[in-house]
């Protein structure tokens, strides 16, 4: 998801996420159209763009400027749905290392709500 005001990143480091997570946000995606903006209930004024290839928090109070991402998602040699997902996780802000894990909490969060509707 490349964009032409692409920021670079300060870091990028590997990831794993959760299985239960990534096949909530694929199946959000086909159920609910691509691509599909969320808003974070725990992290004022943070929301995540999620797309195929990547997911991009950004900072909604200050233009969209780039938090972090998950991109290069590890899927083509996945033997079952089970294992969790190998990706890069790219921080765009000083502060993004501190909310990592608990936006991707949040967005598992609001992802399952969403298609409870």
């Amino acid at each position: 998801m490349d964009t032409p005001h692409e920021t670079s990143s300060l870091r990028i480091m590997p990831k794993q996420i959760e299985a239960a997570c990534y096949n909530r946000v694929r199946l959000a995606l086909l159920r609910l159209g691509k691509p599909l903006r969320v808003t974070l209930t725990q992290h004022r004024g943070l929301e995540i763009i999620l797309c195929d290839d990547s997911w991009l928090c950004v900072d909604s109070f200050a233009e969209d400027q780039h938090v972090l991402a998950w991109r290069e998602f590890q899927i083509h040699a996945r033997e079952n749905l089970y294992e969790p997902i190998a990706c890069k996780l790219h921080l765009y802000h000083h502060c993004a290392g501190l909310i990592m894990g608990s936006a991707l909490d949040d967005l598992h969060q609001v992802v399952e709500q969403r298609l409870a509707c």
